[in-house]
């Protein structure tokens, strides 16, 4: 299997190139050049943002690409347009927030949607991710084309920074803020098994839209976090803390307390997708244990500081926000 990588050095897209090499995949990875290629991988350099970015693919074919695109819509108009006679699927990871707001509990591949366009320059992120579903699809063609809907991405390599946020603070010890229940069900995806779902789904010649992410209430927020403080041999004390005191005390879920959502509104969104038509089509989901402790390896190979992308802002409390917070639920 001949595949196209657009990207491929980061987070989601370096875990399917790492995964197609592994099946001895033959890989070729477009990119910036801001980071180093897999070992494995054919290296082609362009930025598909700028003038004739997209030179170094004007020629050669392909069974596959998979692009990861996340900004301007017309940047995947065009890479999909020089690619549809020369590559025989495009699979495009995008986004369950591509959902009309707000997503009902439950909801499936069959939901509203945002309004986008393919000819759209920087729009926010539900109308990128849905303008680039469109470029692709009429570019190649709902059979031709694989629409990833991913949901919370966890896992080595993560550039976000919500995992490594929670393993760097237990990791520290000490009273640490948890955002309760212990017992409030989560549905995220290891970005390794997101990669090798894309590339049996594309191996199998499956086409339109997958809601990816692992069944509701595959961990807890419990589980979670005594995950982490295992991985990391830190005895700090949780301090579990009810939704409602948290708010009133103003920690800000998602974003302060990466991860975390209380139940509601946001909640039912992000953690209750249905992902029926994924699992019959095969994806398998790894404990949580296991993806704590590999993206705790992953950190310590770095010294313990993940890399952060610079379109996304820094999440988790700070020292000084944390404080505060449990100084307001002590006054509370």
């Amino acid at each position: 299997m001949k595949l196209l990588m657009l990207g491929g050095t980061e987070f989601v897209g370096r875990a399917i190139v790492e995964a197609a090499l592994e099946r001895g995949w033959e890989v070729t990875v477009f990119h910036r050049g801001r980071h180093e290629v897999p070992a494995g991988a054919a290296s082609l350099l362009g930025d598909r943002t700028a003038p004739d970015g997209l030179a170094a693919l004007a020629t050669g074919s392909w069974d596959a690409v998979v692009d990861t695109w996340s900004a301007a819509p017309s940047a995947v108009r065009d890479a999909a347009r020089l690619l549809a006679d020369r590559v025989g699927r495009y699979v495009y990871v995008s986004s369950r927030s591509v959902y009309a707001w707000p997503p009902a509990a439950g909801l499936g591949e069959d939901g509203p949607l945002v309004e986008g366009s393919p000819d759209d320059g920087d729009v926010p992120y539900a109308e990128a991710k849905r303008g680039g579903e469109l470029a692709v699809t009429d570019a190649f063609g709902a059979d031709r084309t694989l629409l990833v809907r991913a949901g919370l991405i966890l896992g080595p390599y993560e550039n976000v920074g919500r995992l490594p946020w929670w393993l760097g603070r237990i990791a520290r010890g000490g009273p640490v803020l948890a955002p309760g229940p212990r017992e409030l069900p989560l549905q995220y995806i290891d970005a390794r098994d997101l990669a090798a779902w894309t590339l049996d789904a594309t191996a199998a010649g499956l086409s339109g839209p997958y809601n990816l992410v692992s069944p509701p209430g595959h961990t807890t927020m419990g589980e979670l976090l005594d995950a982490c403080a295992r991985a990391t041999g830190s005895d700090a004390e949780l301090r579990w803390t009810e939704p409602e005191a948290l708010l009133a005390a103003g920690a800000a879920p998602w974003t302060e307390l990466p991860v975390w959502l209380p139940p509601g509104e946001m909640y039912d969104a992000m953690h209750t997708a249905d992902v029926s038509r994924a699992l019959a089509a095969g994806l398998r989901c790894r404990p949580a244990e296991e993806t704590v402790a590999d993206t705790w390896a992953w950190l310590e190979s770095l010294g313990g500081v993940a890399p952060q992308r610079p379109d996304r802002a820094t999440v988790g409390l700070s020292p000084e926000r944390e404080a505060e917070v449990l100084e307001a639920l002590a006054k509370g």
